[in-house]
Parts: structure tokens; sequence; C-alpha cells
């Protein structure tokens, strides 16, 4: 998704620099306008870094050389590090401080995880759920209006992916519901498109369901976005749910089912792929 993110901020007019982890991935963001570097250290210089990775482990190696540049020469105050993958909201707030620490007061983390997909990252029509200052939501506002149409500042540093993870529950386990409902009308002799055309039609229509219910129906498990993803997503909500005491039935289940989907060996598929998981804890019926 960061591909498609940094050409719609080239596409208003913004210099961007990009680094990958895979450099090819970078040749046709070039061929747009951009420019490459060839490490994250070499933005040491810039005001806003904006970090679009898997997970929070792979932004804390990416900006080890960074963040030792920042401690022999700090950065320019007012210097942002912009978080917008899902990553846990209780170590986000870690990774601030340890940012904060190493750049002299100078650099801030802002949390501003996205959804949409891969289509609304392209249509840069995104959520955009950040945590941050009032002072920093409103400097990064243009920026994300690059990139997306729904966007909210949620409270401080960790409201963003906290906000994220509430998203992925209602995403990760309505799939999960549509998945198992799709498996039992099928097993039972409905017609699966059908049924999902009733649905959408009542109460039970949503944007999950016009989205992932044409793959759900069809088995298309063509990834459009690893379904893995969502047992990390998922366990996010449990870290959440256990700092601030809120119980979360629904989440644990839906933990539990993907890291099913994962023992599988599915986890690289799409997240309509939960319906194959299902499939296969079912049993044969004479």
């Amino acid at each position: 998704m960061g591909g498609p993110m940094a050409a719609n901020l080239l596409g208003s007019g913004y210099v961007v620099k990009a680094w990958n982890r895979s450099a090819a991935a970078v040749d046709n963001f070039v061929a747009l306008g951009g420019s490459r570097v060839e490490s994250v250290a070499d933005l040491r210089d810039e005001t806003v870094i904006i970090f679009m990775l898997p997970d929070l482990s792979f932004i804390e190696d990416a900006s080890e050389g960074l963040l030792s540049a920042w401690r022999q020469v700090p950065p320019a105050p007012g210097t942002l590090l912009v978080v917008m993958s899902s990553v846990s909201p209780v170590a986000v707030k870690a990774f601030g401080r340890f940012v904060t620490q190493a750049s002299d007061g100078n650099a801030t983390v802002v949390d501003a995880p996205v959804s949409g997909g891969s289509e609304g990252a392209q249509r840069a029509n995104l959520a955009i759920m950040v945590g941050s200052s009032q002072e920093d939501f409103a400097r990064l506002l243009p920026v994300f209006e690059a990139m997306g149409t729904t966007i909210r500042r949620l409270g401080e540093l960790g409201a963003g992916s906290l906000a994220k993870a509430c998203n992925q529950l209602v995403v990760g386990t309505t799939t999960a519901a549509l998945a198992e409902a799709a498996e039992l009308g099928e097993r039972s002799g409905l017609d699966v498109n059908a049924l999902f055309e009733v649905l959408s039609g009542g109460l039970a229509s949503s944007r999950v369901l016009e989205f992932v219910g044409p793959r759900l129906a069809a088995k298309d498990y063509v990834p459009t976005g690893p379904a893995k993803f969502m047992h990390k997503d998922l366990s996010f909500v449990l870290e959440s749910a256990d700092a601030s005491g809120a119980a979360v039935p629904i989440a644990s289940a839906g933990v539990e089912l993907y890291a099913e989907l994962i023992r599988q060996g599915l986890g690289d598929l799409d997240l309509a792929v939960v319906r194959q998981a299902i499939a296969n804890l079912g049993t044969t019926v004479a």
C-alpha cells in the first residue's frame, strides 16, 4: 500500500523520497517522478518521515540507522515520524518515547494507521486514524488529505492504533461470520450468491459484505492482503483489552480462528480464505 500512497503524495505536489526493503519495488515510484534513497538514514534531514511497513518490528529495524544519526546530530525541532502501519497501540507509545529520547526531544512519533485496502490506497480515499497532538495533526492534515478522505484525530499517540484495532475487530470477525454463513448455506443447499444478495438488502448489509462477499462466494483467495495479518491485528485488540480491563470475547474467538488459518498454511492468501479454514474444520455428512 505504501507505493500508491507515495504516488498520491507526488500527485499532490509533494517532493517525496522513498526507500523500500526491496529496492526493485521503488522503480515504478521513480518512474512517476519520485526519488530513491539507499537507506532510511538518508532521510535524517527530512522533517516528515512516513513508515508503511508490515509491523512495528520492521519499522524499528529500518529506523536504526536514522536514530543513530540523530543521536550524533539531532534533527530539526518539530520533526515528525509518522507510523501509518497497523501496529500495537501499547508498543507504539514505547517507540514514541524511544524516538523522542534518541532525537534529543526534537522528533515526535505520530501513529496514523489506515483502512481501505490497496484499492483505497490507489484511489486516495483511505480512512486515516490519527494519534497525535492537535498541533501535529494540523501540520499533517494536508499530507493525509493527499492519501485519504476520512481523517480523524482520535487522541494522543496510540489512539490511532487503538482505533485501527477496533476497525480490524469488526472487519476480521465480520468476514469470518460471512464465511461461516457461506459454508453453512452452501452445505445446506443454498446458493451463496443469492444468500449474500438477500443479506445485502437487510440489516446484515455492510461494506465488508460488499467488498469481501464476492470473493467469499467465488472462493477467490488471490491475495489483496495476506490473511495472516488479521491474526496480528486481533492480537492487538486482546493486548489493548488487557490494558483497559475490557472484555472482548468475539476478538478472542477471532484470534484463535485466524491462528488456525495460519496453522493450515493459508496465511499468505486473501482474507477471504478464512472460508477455506472454516471449511477444513467441518465434517463430511454421508
